[in-house]
């Protein structure tokens, strides 16, 4: 035998070299790391599923209304102002008087609204909305102030001949034939349009028959359709609200939350008081309200020239939002991925068996996976069942797996294990939401404390064998 053929032959009886339990524990790492972008789209898939979702929904309310915005009535009076105006002509300054018409925003000294909602799922395809058809009733109560003057305005200026009583709905495709107003007993005819600000000018107003010396006493009546939700402006010295429905999952927001409202199986019932200090408006303004945030609670302060809306707000919504849940599912991919991926390496580096950089990327890539799955599936079956079917199909894929990579059913059973332990946590976790931090904080302290036991004898710079001490 020749040098040559003496040297190739103990090279090849030699075992092959292997890796450090530091270098497994960075190709793990790195491979963690690349999963990031799957997981990344994944995430971006959900958001363009919910957008989807939205555009859906929008399509099924056209035609109907959507999220309604009602408030009023506002009685709305033209009065003179003179203003001066200096002006510089030739060098020479100059005073000119003019005559210019304002409006005099007045809001009821009290006022009460009965709402009744009568709800209607609506499905297209695979995406479904909540319609409504809603009955208003009310009665209001104006009174000219007697302070005007503080406010710089000259009552003989006013023309209450000329006023407009405004009712304010912020999608009017939705208002139906059905309406009626009276004031002060007598029937008034209203017209399309010219509603307050704070629905954006839309609704519908009229003129009534009045010279400001006596009580205006205003009812009204009128069906509405929209979608979703519905939100009210209280104006006034007092507001009282009562919505009675049948759906049995209404969510309660903005600035104002009803008192106590009923809820059960066949519906619920609440009301609303809002006094005028809950307000922090006048009666009368010389500038209309702004139109209000709906969807949160927001800050109503008086500012110069006019105030922001504040609007008490009721959701007709399913009691489970199926894409913020995905969303949320999403975010504790990496959380699973991680515990994975260290069950892995834990056998790896402790027992023994070798694992792949591929093996850990095809396992990863099964795990993310399974957010595909429960987002194909959720919205056909609910979140619930495709919970329960996309994580027992990853489960079950990723053991059977298992047994080839770690060489043994009965790590693979532990693999199992730990996946549907991993799966079932995150459900809690999407559960609880005021304990998912504390819990998932507990789980990572507890998963440091096991690593950190497990490999306490670890040469992480050599070949795997304990450190001599």
């Amino acid at each position: 035998m020749t040098n040559t053929e003496a040297q190739a032959s103990d090279l090849d009886a030699q075992p092959p070299r292997q890796r450090t339990p530091g270098m497994k524990l960075l190709f793990a790492l790195l491979v963690a790391g690349a999963l990031a972008v799957p997981l990344m789209m994944v995430y971006a898939l959900v958001w363009d599923r919910q957008d989807q979702s939205h555009v859906a929904r929008q399509t099924i309310t056209q035609g109907w209304g959507g999220p309604q915005v009602v408030t009023g009535p506002v009685l709305v009076i033209p009065y003179r102002e003179t203003v001066s105006e200096s002006t510089v002509v030739d060098g020479k300054q100059t005073s000119r008087v003019s005559t210019v018409m304002r409006e005099l925003f007045l809001s009821p000294t009290e006022q009460d609204v009965a709402t009744t909602l009568d709800p209607q799922r609506k499905q297209k395809s695979i995406y479904a909305t909540v319609l409504y058809n809603a009955g208003f009733r009310g009665t209001a109560r104006f009174v000219m102030p007697d302070d005007l003057e503080r406010q710089g305005i000259d009552p003989a200026t006013l023309m209450p001949g000329r006023a407009e009583l405004r009712f304010g709905v912020s999608d009017p495709r939705g208002l139906q034939s059905r309406s009626a107003v009276t004031v002060n007993g007598a029937a008034l005819a209203t017209r399309p349009g010219g509603g307050p600000a704070a629905t954006g000018g839309a609704g519908f107003h009229g003129f009534p028959d009045w010279d400001g010396s006596a009580t205006l006493n205003v009812a009204w009546s009128y069906g509405l359709r929209g979608s979703e939700t519905i939100s009210l402006v209280p104006r006034g010295g007092d507001t009282q609200w009562q919505v009675t429905s049948s759906w049995p999952h209404p969510s309660f927001s903005g600035s104002f939350l009803p008192g106590d409202p009923a809820i059960s199986d066949a519906g619920f019932k609440a009301r609303f008081a809002v006094p005028d200090l809950a307000l922090g408006q006048g009666l009368a303004m010389t500038a209309d309200l702004d139109p209000p945030v709906v969807g949160a609670a927001p800050s109503a302060i008086v500012a110069p020239g006019g105030t922001q809306a504040r609007a008490a707000t009721i959701g007709l919504v399913e009691p489970v939002d199926l894409y913020s849940r995905i969303d949320r599912s999403v975010k504790y991919g990496f959380l699973i991925i991680g515990f994975t991926f260290l069950t892995f390496l834990m056998f790896d580096v402790v027992a023994g068996v070798r694992v792949a950089a591929a093996e850990y990327l095809l396992t990863g890539a099964g795990l993310v996976l399974f957010f595909v799955l429960l987002l194909a599936l959720a919205e056909v079956t609910g979140f619930t069942i495709a919970y329960l079917l996309a994580s027992a199909s990853i489960v079950a894929l990723i053991t059977a797996y298992s047994a080839s990579v770690l060489k043994s059913w009965k790590r693979a059973r532990v693999m199992g294990g730990l996946l549907a332990g991993l799966y079932a946590l995150l459900f809690v976790l999407l559960s609880l939401e005021a304990w998912s931090l504390l819990i998932g904080s507990l789980l990572l302290f507890a998963a440091l404390a096991g690593v950190m036991y497990a490999t306490r004898n670890i040469d992480w710079s050599g070949m795997g064998r304990p450190a001599q001490v």
